[in-house]
């Protein structure tokens, strides 16, 4: 079978930088969800009207809120990732097997090697 090895590795280069891609959203999901955690610490942390009563204040109250609004927020982007992470797996998948079908051509496992010059398997 014929075929073209700079094609082969431009269609490895427009895989990898998809996958790139879809890693970028789901590190961008994760860092949305830190981000919004950060900014309600202030908030889950002056629930304290018990203790203007004289009464103590619960010791594991502040981070019972704290998990609880976190399983929120992740719930509620939880379609978004598991979709993202199946797209992820299926993109690693492709790679591979486009690697494993021509691997005289992949120098590195990142695919920053090149095809040999001539087109032929050194």
């Amino acid at each position: 079978m014929m075929f073209d090895p700079e094609k082969r590795t431009a269609q490895l280069s427009r895989m990898q930088a998809a996958r790139r891609q879809t890693q970028h959203q789901l590190d961008l999901i994760d860092r949305q969800i830190t981000r919004k955690m950060t900014a309600l610490i202030p908030l889950l942390g002056r629930r304290h009207q018990g203790y203007r009563r004289g009464k103590a204040l619960a010791p594991g109250a502040f981070l019972e809120r704290y998990r609880a609004n976190l399983a929120a927020l992740t719930a509620e982007r939880q379609p978004e990732v598991d979709a993202l992470t199946r797209k992820l797996a299926r993109q690693d998948a492709a790679i591979a097997a486009l690697r494993s079908r021509h691997p005289q051509f992949w120098f590195s496992k990142d695919g920053g090697g090149k095809a040999p010059s001539g087109g032929h398997p050194a």
